[in-house]
């Protein structure tokens, strides 16, 4: 069988296949050239991408030249998979939609974040989820004394558990299955395990679902935050990081607002012993739930694409490209600060749609056609990266920005002028969402959230309850 092969590395082995000349790294005009020339002879049956570097641009251009050639074309893993070792120089793999994302991987301070994680104690909440299994498998690599793996799923946490364990081998590792609304359970975890560090990444996430339940969006994600908080400040922890959203910046959901709330409850308690801080960022490609396993669904069944609108726009990171920089952020954490990740250019969803169903091998509107539902509830066109009064101020990163403490007191209605008087005035509504929680009231949760959160604009939703 022979195969054409792509090649941005200098030195390659040629084995029994055809392949291109060597052309240093960014020549690509010159390789495109040469691949489409190339593919006029019909003698091979398919075609190996292996340009690890390549930038986005660059991959859309080589795959469309692929698929004009008729072949199966398979790549070698991104440059990001290679270096944090989830996947070998040899897995050779169909193309993804991650590799039109591609970006230059994230540059590590490996040192800071070594001496950060070795040894310590380290608690990750949400750890069978999409971010906080892929930060367990990162934190891992830098060897903690011991890692504690929270999670409310046991088939989650099992898969989480197994991962690591025939990947690494460890047995430091501590599986707890636990729900973080459980005050006592947390106590107790806390009070054996001493973390260190902890590393929020529990949620409840899905918007649509969560604005037809707002009392559980209130209980997971704020209750049980502030559980996770308090427990950190009563066992002296050294560090908290919130994972946060950048749905929390001037929100049109529950689910973003909670979490707007969670970064003003984190900054109410700075000065506590704990460094508390939070990482915002957006969506991730591949978590469980996000729109690309659905596309790839629908288009499996030939369509069609369901698309909520024409417009609708969302940043976008892979999911081991978040958690590096969430590793990163934190070697600079200072109390009370949120550091916002820079996400590249918002992808219009439409256009995403198209791509994967070019990748399927099909072409939009005429093989698998694409539908617009509407918006579901509480989604908006665009998200932002920053709030009402937030400076984004640049770090020594290029990809990471951090919004300071500093003028936090003012958040929310009429601004204070102390920490003291910040949170006189946040507990007590804190206190007030909890009550309307218990009595499943949705309208008065949504009504609530708006003293907290003055730029929250919500929709006009059924509960059901």
């Amino acid at each position: 069988d022979a195969e054409y092969g792509e090649d941005d590395t200098k030195n390659h082995t040629k084995t029994e296949q055809a392949s291109m000349p060597d052309y240093v790294e960014g020549e690509y005009e010159a390789m495109l050239a040469a691949a489409s020339d190339a593919f006029d002879f019909p003698d091979f049956d398919e075609i190996t991408i292996a340009l690890p570097s390549a930038r986005s641009n660059e991959m859309r251009r080589i795959i469309n030249i692929c698929r004009k050639s008729g072949k199966r074309f398979r790549t070698l893993p991104g440059l990001g998979e290679l270096i944090n070792g989830s996947v070998s120089i040899k897995a050779l793999r169909d193309v993804d939609y991650q590799d039109l994302l591609s970006r230059p991987p994230v540059d590590l301070d490996i040192d800071k974040i070594q001496n950060l994680l070795t040894d310590k104690r380290i608690l990750v909440t949400g750890a069978g989820g999409s971010i906080g299994s892929e930060l367990c498998r990162q934190i891992i690599q830098f060897h903690p004394k011991q890692l504690i793996l929270l999670d409310a799923s046991e088939t989650n946490l099992y898969e989480i558990q197994m991962k690591l364990k025939h990947r690494f081998g460890s047995n430091s590792n501590v599986v707890i299955l636990c729900d973080i609304k459980d005050k006592v359970c947390l106590g107790r975890i806390f009070d054996r395990y001493s973390p260190q560090m902890v590393y929020h990444a529990a949620a409840y996430k899905h918007v649509p679902m969560l604005e037809l339940n707002p009392w559980q969006t209130i209980q997971n994600n704020l209750y049980g935050s502030q559980n996770v908080m308090q427990q950190c400040i009563q066992s002296k922890a050294e560090q908290f990081v919130l994972v946060s959203t950048d749905k929390a910046v001037r929100p049109t959901n529950v689910m973003g607002a909670s979490k707007r709330i969670c970064e003003l409850l984190m900054q109410s308690l700075v000065g506590n012993g704990t460094v508390m801080m939070a990482v915002r960022f957006g969506n991730v490609v591949g978590s469980s739930g996000s729109v690309i396993p659905l596309f790839r669904d629908q288009i499996a069944m030939g369509g069609p694409v369901t698309v909520c609108h024409p417009e609708v726009m969302r940043y976008f990171m892979t999911i081991p490209e978040a958690c590096q920089l969430i590793l990163q952020s934190v070697t600079r954490g200072q109390d009370g600060e949120i550091f916002v990740l820079k996400m590249g250019t918002p992808v219009k969803i439409a256009d995403m749609a198209r791509d994967l169903i070019r990748l399927s091998g099909k072409e939009p509107d005429q093989d698998i056609e694409i539908v617009y539902t509407g918006l579901r509830p509480g989604e908006k066109l665009y998200e932002g990266i920053a709030g009402q009064g937030e400076d984004l101020l640049p770090t020594d990163h290029d990809k990471i920005t951090v919004i300071r403490p500093n003028n936090h007191w003012n958040d929310g209605a009429g601004g204070h002028d102390s920490q003291e008087a910040f949170c006189n005035w946040l507990n007590p509504i804190i206190q007030e969402l909890y009550a309307l929680a218990e009595k499943q009231d949705g309208c008065g949760i949504r009504e609530k959230l708006k003293e907290l959160v003055p730029d929250y604009t919500p929709q006009e939703n059924e509960c059901v309850l």
